[in-house]
């Protein structure tokens, strides 16, 4: 699973040529570990077509401030470097695969 940083952020999701499914967490959010299986599931069948990974908030703070995340799991959908679509709460994988099919 791809972990995205403030010090790669830049280059695993603005610049990747894939889309991107970053996935906004926290180690004491539970709604965060009742989808990370989900994630890690995409993350596999999507692999070489997009980009899924997770950004914890708690280390990653600038980067949840700098797109308004305030509630987790928050799941933004990035094309070109741009946030094309967002999910908040723990849903399905198939609401997540219907928002990652549309920008594929």
């Amino acid at each position: 699973m791809t972990q995205v940083t403030e010090s790669n952020f830049e280059e695993i999701v603005v610049k990747s040529g894939k889309p991107v499914m970053l996935d906004f967490w926290a180690e004491w959010c539970g709604p965060c570990r009742a989808i990370s299986p989900i994630v890690e599931e995409l993350a596999t069948e999507y692999e070489g077509r997009a980009v899924v990974a997770k950004c914890d908030v708690d280390s990653n703070n600038n980067i949840a401030v700098k797109f308004g995340i305030r509630n987790i799991p928050t799941i933004l959908f990035f094309q070109n470097g741009e946030v094309k679509d967002k999910l908040v709460g723990a849903v399905s994988k198939s609401q997540l695969a219907a928002k990652l099919d549309a920008i594929l």
